[in-house]
Parts: structure tokens; C-alpha cells; sequence
């Protein structure tokens, strides 16, 4: 497939609609030409994983790896990321929570997969990798309490202490978060509920003096939280129909 030289300067939803999972792949390679061979080399196995692990996925309209692409290119262009580990973890941030039997090899009369998942990235990609992944996995529920509030306070909790996994978190919220308008059906709605109540929390965290992202970089996020508080607004705060 030919793709246009303007390519690596298209808002990521654009290329989404235009050119598809191939386009984001492209755009995702363009990206990743700054590091070393080596390092190229672990982010390329982390997509390979992610494709196959998602392959079946879908988020409404398209593959599910499109997102993890969006979360990993626009830590790599919007926030300048150079970190490898961290892009590499946000390719793989939902891997153990959404598949981690099959990560890990287990079967379905195992234990639970979730540790045994984390070793084996950490076994193929560093144990920091692993954390990183961990951090920004959810947690099983307690089924008498609201899942959205105890969604808050494990990302509250669990980002406290890891500042390279608020970033990765942060490019998932955006493309959950901002992003919203480009989902349809009921679903906009339920997300719409889920993620606003994680905009102070985001506002806050990516605040702190230890979160490892430039003034600028801080400064373009807050304009995305307030851009998704409009957006959760317009959908949630509709008035009541009139008699």
C-alpha cells in the first residue's frame, strides 16, 4: 500500500479513517526510525505480540490494535517519549488484561494467569517492562460496588508510585477519553461515565514534578483533559427534555 510523504504529520484519528491498521503501522515504523537497530528490533517484537494476542479484538469499528498503535505513537510523537520500555509497555499495556492465559500458556484450569503472564514479559521484554504493564492492568472487582469508582481508585493508587506508567496511561485515557467522539452506540455513553471521572485524577498526576514529561508536553496534555471534560460534558450534562 502507498501512503502519502504527509504521513507522519496526520492527526492519528484521520489516518485511522483513511488508511486503516496499515496506515497506523506505517505511521507507528516512521516513528521508531530514530533508535537503534536493537531497539527497533525489541518494538517490532512487541507489535508482532500485540497483533497476535489482539488479532480477534475489536473496538467498535476496527482492530483493537489500532488503539495500542495510537497510545504508542502518540507517547513517541506528542509526548516525546525516547524511552524504549515504556513504548514497548504501551504496546503491551493490555496484554495481561485482556489475554493472559494465552500470554502466559496456560490453560483454562490454571491458577490465575496474571503473574504467570507478567513473567513471561518480563522474561521477553525486562522485568521493568513487566512492572510498567502491571501497573496499568485492572484489578478484578468487587461485584457489590460501583466498577467506575473503583476503576478511579486503583488508577489513583496504582500511578502513584509509578510516574512512567502515568504517561502510558494518560495517551490511553486521551485515546479512550478524547477520542470518545469517534465511538458510536451505547457505548459512547458508558465511556463518557467511566473516564470522567479520571480527569482531575489525570490533572493532578501528570502535575507532580516527578512525572518524566517536559513543561510543554504537561501543558498539551491539560489542553486534552479539557478538551475530553468538554466533550464528557456535551454528552452527560444534556439537559432534560421539556414537557
Amino acid at each position: 500500500m502507498e501512503f502519502p510523504a504527509y504521513l507522519a504529520t496526520m492527526p492519528m484519528h484521520a489516518i485511522t479513517e483513511i488508511h486503516g491498521e496499515a496506515g497506523l503501522r506505517e505511521r507507528f515504523r516512521l516513528e521508531i526510525q530514530r533508535f537503534e537497530p536493537a531497539d527497533r528490533d525489541r518494538l517490532t517484537a512487541a507489535l508482532d505480540l500485540a497483533g497476535e494476542l489482539h488479532r480477534s479484538d475489536r473496538r467498535v469499528r476496527e482492530p483493537y490494535l489500532n488503539h495500542l498503535l495510537r497510545v504508542s505513537i502518540r507517547m513517541l510523537h506528542h509526548y516525546d517519549v525516547h524511552d524504549v520500555d515504556v513504548v514497548v509497555a504501551g504496546l503491551l499495556h493490555d496484554a495481561v488484561e485482556d489475554h493472559p492465559a494465552e500470554l502466559a500458556g496456560t490453560t483454562a484450569g490454571d491458577a490465575d494467569p496474571t503473574e504467570a503472564a507478567l513473567d513471561t514479559l518480563a522474561r521477553r521484554f525486562g522485568p521493568r517492562v513487566a512492572r510498567l504493564v502491571g501497573a496499568v492492568t485492572n484489578p478484578a472487582y468487587a461485584p457489590d460496588r460501583d466498577r467506575n469508582t473503583q476503576y478511579r481508585e486503583h488508577v489513583a493508587s496504582s500511578l502513584d508510585r509509578e510516574p512512567w506508567a502515568r504517561v502510558i496511561k494518560v495517551s490511553d485515557f486521551t485515546d479512550n477519553g478524547v477520542g470518545v467522539i469517534h465511538t458510536t452506540g451505547p457505548k459512547v455513553v458508558s465511556s463518557a461515565r467511566k473516564y470522567r471521572p479520571l480527569v482531575p485524577v489525570f490533572r493532578e498526576l501528570i502535575g507532580r514534578a516527578d512525572t518524566p514529561l517536559s513543561d510543554r508536553v504537561k501543558q498539551h496534555i491539560f489542553q486534552q483533559l479539557d478538551l475530553a471534560e468538554e466533550r464528557f460534558s456535551a454528552i452527560l450534562d444534556q439537559p432534560a427534555p421539556t414537557a
